[in-house]
């Protein structure tokens, strides 16, 4: 449910979505009034129940106090928004209760159970007073509001006694009770939230205005953001099979690169990819990036649809079958958008859905080599506007490196000159972002194992200890602030150097060849790993 996810839902976000988050400019003002409605103080949330306060009507700007919350037209919110808040405030309060409980901090377990019975309350109320609950719902509301109150009545018990034993018995009860009244709120959340996304859907289905639709894809994409528990509700609600409609119908055409975008976030569950697939997502994918008279946009986004379905993050690989029909199609329609990106994102979301496919079927190789796939990338490479990221880099050096099995892309790398980008191996990042920094390790490791596996080529061998790629491996293996202290680098890194030594042993030097290449992998990992970096 929505609460077990809050603390967990930042973890394994797709890679897709760190690429589109944007910075929020919020006024810091408006921002301090929409968290205090959400803050208020247990004794004033007591007093004001249901007790509205109005102010003058003529005061600009003044705070409206009123029921259960405070609603100003500058503070106003959507109930998702409201529900996502008060849903992260209530289950950070649980959370506190629980440890204090096991700590038998008695007198702070009873305050936060009030707190928790007030900020139940409130939610409720001001949810009900905006939207007719559905029946199901009502039951939870009601009968969470009486755990609720009983979980007020039996810590304010425990605090008027000593006694050891009874209160041992008090604590196993009201864990009981707590985990009761976890489970209840986050099941009346997720139907709560599961009926704000029904009326969005409704509102893509049924309405014919676009400004209309296109808002509620917009308040649809921007749930997708707060984490894969949410994506599932959307899924389930249908939000897929709604999207794609308006994909099929001309009339929407500016619509299209919006609703597939919020596709693609939403297929990071398999409940998306399994509403994907009953539709016959994937081939209606496959035709709009083959019609070249779709905007690029609109193709760009169908891309990280691509993407995101053959993510290596997914177990079930079900949907893919009616993907391996038209592979072909799709592989050719990825390299082509590639080669014609006029930006750095779509060019990115192309060779991200590429370098996914490469990974799952060795037919999609033969035939980006094919297609002249090393040429088109590497020249990629020489273009800022395209290739503009370590992300982009990263897209790159995965496909090359799966290319890289086959014989013939030996020919085609030295052809087009890639060895001078794989033995740089210097990809370092320009800020302090981790994602960037990770980033750049992948594109350091996918290199290296590349180099490798083309260097069993003697004329590759040759060719990279020339461009002197042999020092940059020492020092990728010897200095861990060069490859971020990265292990997966320092193993790639290891494997490159040992088959450049075995083509050309005089190209390694007597104590590099001692520590670094004559001993087992495992210990001169080992070594390279316990090295502390000199700054003599």
């Amino acid at each position: 449910g929505f609460l077990n996810s809050t603390l967990a839902h930042w973890k394994n976000v797709p890679l897709l979505k760190c690429f589109r988050m944007h910075a929020i400019q919020v006024d810091s003002v408006q921002r301090w009034m929409e968290d205090l409605r959400h803050m208020t103080e247990v004794e004033c949330m007591c007093v004001l129940q249901s007790k509205p306060i109005g102010v003058d009507e003529d005061a600009p700007g003044e705070l409206i106090v009123s029921g259960a919350g405070a609603i100003g037209e500058h503070v106003t919110r959507d109930n998702l928004q409201m529900l996502l808040k008060r849903a992260l405030v209530v289950s950070t309060e649980l959370g506190k209760m629980f440890q204090r409980l096991e700590k038998g901090r008695w007198q702070r377990v009873h305050s936060t159970a009030i707190r928790v019975n007030c900020h139940v309350r409130s939610l409720i109320q001001e949810y009900s007073t905006a939207r007719n609950a559905p029946p199901e719902m009502q039951k939870y509301e009601k009968s969470l509001l009486e755990k609720c109150m009983e979980l007020n009545v039996i810590t304010e018990r425990c605090l008027h006694t000593e006694d050891e034993y009874f209160l041992k018995s008090m604590k196993e009860a009201i864990h009981e009770i707590l985990t009761d009244v976890s489970d209840s709120f986050s099941h009346m959340i997720d139907m709560a939230l599961a009926n704000e996304i029904q009326i969005l859907i409704c509102q893509i289905e049924d309405s014919d205005n676009v400004f209309a639709i296109s808002t509620a894809i917009s308040n649809l994409l921007s749930l997708t953001q707060d984490g894969p528990q949410l994506c599932s509700i959307i899924a389930k609600e249908g939000a897929v099979v709604a999207l794609l409609k308006i994909c099929r119908q001309d009339c929407f055409s500016t619509l299209y690169a919006q609703a597939l975008r919020t596709v693609a976030s939403i297929c990071c569950v398999e409940e998306g990819i399994s509403q994907l697939e009953k539709v016959d997502g994937i081939l209606f994918l496959a035709d709009i990036l083959t019609d070249s008279t779709c905007a690029e946009g609109t193709r760009a986004e169908a891309a990280a649809v691509m993407a995101q379905i053959t993510s290596p993050h997914h177990t079930s690989t079900q949907h893919l079958a009616s993907f391996l029909e038209s592979m072909q199609d799709i592989v050719t329609a990825l390299i082509n958008l590639c080669k014609t990106a006029s930006c750095g994102e779509v060019f990115l979301l192309a060779s991200a859905a590429l370098a996914n496919i490469t990974f799952f079927d060795s037919m999609a190789c033969e035939i980006l080599l094919q297609l002249n796939a090393v040429h088109i990338l590497l020249q990629a490479c020489r273009d800022r506007q395209r290739v503009d990221t370590p992300y982009s880099k990263d897209q790159v050096v995965t496909i090359l490196a799966n290319l890289s099995v086959l014989e013939q892309c030996t020919a085609d790398v030295l052809e087009e000159k890639g060895m001078q980008l794989l033995v740089l191996l210097n990809e370092k990042p320009t800020s302090s972002s981790p994602s960037e920094s990770a980033a750049c390790e992948r594109v350091q490791q996918k290199a290296a194992v590349t180099l490798a596996r083309l260097s069993r080529d003697p004329l590759v061998a040759q060719t990279a200890i020339q461009l002197k790629a042999v020092p940059r491996l020492i020092e990728l293996c010897r200095s861990p602030g060069e490859r971020n202290n990265s292990d997966s680098v320092l193993v790639a890194c290891l494997a490159a150097l040992r088959r450049l030594a075995a083509e050309c042993p005089e190209s390694i030097g007597p104590n590099d060849h001692q520590q670094l290449i004559k001993p087992r992998l495992v210990d001169s990992f080992l070594l390279c790993s316990n090295m502390e970096e000199s700054f003599v």
